[in-house]
Order: C-alpha cells, then sequence, then structure tokens
C-alpha cells in the first residue's frame, strides 16, 4: 500500500537525518587521532582495560565513545617515535571515556594517553569502595598503567619514559597526588566526616567502608610515589584535607589544580582550597566561575544531556569550558614534560 511506503521512506528519511545531526555533533581534532583498547594486570593480579588514544596518519571515523561521539582511527598505526604519555585517572564510579575530549586533545597535540578503568571503582563496579585497601589501590593500579605502557603495551617502543604526566578528576585528583609523593593521613577521614559530612564520606559510608572507624585506616597505607611522573593535573581532588596535611609527604614536580566554584560533592574550603596552600607558590591555580563538579566531566552530545551527570547549572557552557581548559592542560604539558 501507498501509504505504508510513504510511510516508511519518512521514517528512513527522518532516521537518516538524525544519523547525520548525531555524527556531526562529534569531537573531533585538528591532526587525527588513533584509538583502541589495551588490557593491563594489576598488583593483585586481576585485569583491567585501559582506553589509548595516540596521533596517527590514518583517517578517522565517528565513533561511540562512552556517552559522546568521537572521531577517532580505531586500532590505526601510531604515527612518530618518542612520544610523550599522559595517563588519565577517572573519579570514583568513572570510566576511561569520561574525559574523551581531553584524550583526544592531548592526541592531536602529540601525546599517547592512556586511562585505565580503575577496577572495583569504575561504572560497572564498586566493590573496592569497601575495602581498607581502597585509597592505595587506586595508586598501584596508576602504577601499573604506566608500567604496562612503557613495557608490554604493542606501541610502547613509541613511548618516551622520561617524558611522563598524569591527569586526575575527584577521586582520580587523590590518586595521582599520591603518584607524584603525597602522603595522606587516611587517620582524618573518620573525624572530618563525623565533622563536616561531604560526598566523598557519604562514598564511604554506603559502601561499609572500615576507613570510616577511628583507627582503620592504619590498616592500609601503602602508598609509593612513581618518579616516572614529571607533572601532574588534577581538577576537583577529594579527599584533599587528608592529603594536606603536616605528614602528608612532598610532591616535587610541577601541579596544575583546578577547582569548580559551584561544587558541592568536592567543596574548596576542604580538599582544593587546602591543597593549594599546602602546594605552594609554585602550583598552577584555576578556578572556574559557575562550573559544578561534574563539569569536569566531557561535554555531553544532544542525545545525552537530560542525563544527571550531563546537566548543569544556570547558563554555565560546559563545551566552551572544556575547549579552554584542554587547551590549558595541553600547554602545562608542553611546558613540563612535551620537550626533551
Amino acid at each position: 500500500m501507498k501509504w505504508i511506503r510513504r510511510l516508511l521512506i519518512a521514517i528512513a528519511v527522518l532516521a537518516a537525518g538524525v544519523g547525520v545531526f548525531v555524527f556531526s555533533t562529534a569531537l573531533t581534532t585538528e591532526r587525527p587521532v588513533g584509538f583502541q583498547a589495551t588490557r593491563a594486570t594489576g598488583a593483585d593480579g586481576k585485569p583491567f582495560v585501559i582506553g589509548v588514544w595516540y596521533p596517527t596518519d590514518a583517517r578517522p571515523w565517528p565513533t561511540v565513545s562512552g556517552f559522546a561521539f568521537a572521531t577517532v582511527a580505531r586500532d590505526a598505526a601510531i604515527a612518530g617515535r618518542g612520544l610523550p604519555l599522559v595517563i588519565i585517572s577517572h573519579g570514583n564510579g568513572g570510566a576511561p571515556m569520561g574525559h574523551v575530549d581531553l584524550a583526544l586533545a592531548l592526541a592531536s597535540a602529540g601525546y599517547i594517553v592512556a586511562a585505565p578503568m580503575h577496577g572495583g571503582d569504575n561504572y560497572e563496579d564498586q566493590s573496592a569502595v569497601g575495602s581498607a585497601a581502597f585509597f592505595s589501590g587506586r595508586t598501584r593500579q596508576l602504577r601499573a598503567t604506566v608500567d604496562h605502557m612503557l613495557a608490554r603495551w604493542p606501541g610502547h617502543d613509541r613511548i618516551d619514559p622520561d617524558r611522563i604526566g598524569a591527569f586526575g578528576f575527584s577521586m582520580g585528583g587523590f590518586t595521582v597526588l599520591t603518584a607524584v609523593g603525597a602522603t595522606p593521613d587516611l587517620g582524618m577521614v573518620p573525624t572530618h566526616c563525623a565533622r563536616s559530612p561531604e560526598f566523598a564520606c557519604e562514598v564511604l559510608r554506603r559502601a561499609g567502608s572500615p576507613l570510616m572507624t577511628v583507627g582503620a585506616s592504619a590498616m592500609e597505607q601503602n602508598f609509593v610515589a612513581d618518579p616516572r611522573i614529571k607533572a601532574a593535573v588534577v581538577a576537583a581532588p577529594g579527599f584533599g584535607f587528608a592529603l594536606a596535611s603536616p605528614t602528608g609527604g612532598g610532591v616535587r614536580v610541577p601541579v596544575q589544580l583546578w577547582s569548580a566554584e559551584k561544587d558541592a560533592s568536592v567543596p574548596y574550603a576542604s580538599n582544593a582550597g587546602p591543597l593549594r596552600q599546602w602546594l605552594g607558590a609554585g602550583v598552577e591555580f584555576h578556578s572556574v566561575p559557575g562550573a559544578g563538579h561534574l563539569s569536569f566531566l566531557a561535554p555531553c552530545t544532544v542525545l545525552a544531556r537530560q542525563l544527571e551527570f550531563c546537566a548543569e547549572q544556570g547558563k554555565f557552557d560546559r563545551a566552551a569550558f572544556h575547549e579552554a581548559m584542554n587547551a590549558s592542560v595541553v600547554r602545562f604539558f608542553e611546558q613540563h614534560i612535551k620537550q626533551p
């Protein structure tokens, strides 16, 4: 029947139009970027996935990347040698694709970027959050990621092992700071959380973590810095109050620190604030007016903007902010690790 045929044609045209529109919003880069997934093994013997972005000469295509579309060349050949490496550590319950736009910006600028899916603390699995080794376990996974990229990743011979940086968001910010020398006083966690409860405290409480019990934090304090990491960028780092303590060890690499003005989950007063003071005058500090905690996650496509982690307060423009932030992060690494 003619009306059925017309209806099917109309549906096909509409679907094609939606497809064109969606793919036209895909994140793009100035230079081609390749992507592949690799698998590493942690110190506990458990495997975990790493998303890897890198420069390539291959033709990229729009590809689904978490809650965004990105134009990449899947499993393409790597372009260049002696490339610097940046490790990205996602936040609590996150995933490697949470900072896909930053990974693309860095890879387009000539970096290899590796983002591990933290075992036991990702969007699929939160089982490690309730353990005594939750904090240091993440730091060990970060080190295992560097180990894998330098020795077992198929393109390891393209990396310059003397030029490594790290980026961390939220719990990932804590992870990166401990990887570059900070030694947290976890004994402060139950005391602080009883006095000034915040989102990070609620995460541990819901998980039934023994770290919320006074004295229990002494069970796991095995933080080992990775001297291979030469520069760090941290955004909205959690548990800053425990890092910026008199016994907190020393960070001896350049640090760029970001804080969101309207961050109700990781308040400036107990996190970025004390860290800013503790790190001293050498820290490069950025406060983002109008931003909330989740504003540091990659901009969402129009089809995902109704999701909770895509929503913004007021008229804050996440895409415009990320364009400026990514450029700043690239400049920071250009200054501190890009040049031999």
